[in-house]
């Protein structure tokens, strides 16, 4: 070993320098002298992960790669034989357009558009003066909510699928503002931890 390495360290020598080559034989050989405190460390880690006290929570979107990387890493949790407490679904839709009343009313919209056009310019509001535009505008809202019904219906199929995983689900619904501030936080914590919806 020493023979066939004399020619690397020569060459090693020329361009790194001989105290550099001094410099990390030192480092390995006190490296070596801390690697029980390592190994020490690691098991209490481990003797901590796995205690009956410890719990994982999860938490991911209902979108496609992150929800399979949850799916992942929950699979992994489970086969590493640690306990997962929780996932906590993120940027949820709101249930209410899973409403079939309010479905019926968005198929309404855009469906029969030109009908709650003339009801409405008929209550004299300026703002509804001009009935092609009015149509148009309730035509876009009708076919929108439909489109996000559909996507709603699919995550209520996916929080079912995911609540066999661990022991709880809780879902954060999406804000319709950015989560900046102690205030925001203080709405997910509600959420979270039973308060509202």
């Amino acid at each position: 070993m020493n023979l066939a390495s004399k020619p690397f360290y020569q060459v090693a020598d020329r361009i790194l320098g001989t105290q550099f080559l001094q410099d990390i034989a030192e480092f390995f050989l006190n490296f070596e002298t801390m690697y029980s405190g390592f190994e020490t460390r690691a098991r209490a880690v481990e003797r901590l992960m796995h205690d009956r006290r410890t719990s994982f929570a999860v938490v991911t979107t209902l979108e496609g790669a992150p929800l399979r990387e949850a799916e992942f890493f929950c699979a992994e949790l489970t086969a590493r034989k640690f306990h997962l407490g929780a996932m906590v679904l993120n940027r949820v839709l709101p249930g209410y357009l899973l409403d079939p009343d309010v479905a019926a009313a968005a198929v309404r919209l855009d469906e029969d558009a030109e009908a709650v056009t003339a009801a409405l310019t008929g209550l004299g509001i300026p703002e509804l003066s001009d009935p092609v535009r009015v149509a148009r505008v309730l035509r876009t809202v009708g076919a929108s909510f439909e489109n996000f019904a559909v996507v709603a219906s699919r995550e209520a199929e996916m929080r079912a699928e995911l609540s066999r995983l661990p022991d709880a689900v809780v879902t954060v619904p999406s804000f319709a503002d950015d989560i900046h501030d102690v205030r925001g936080l203080w709405r997910i914590s509600e959420r979270l931890l039973g308060g509202a919806g």
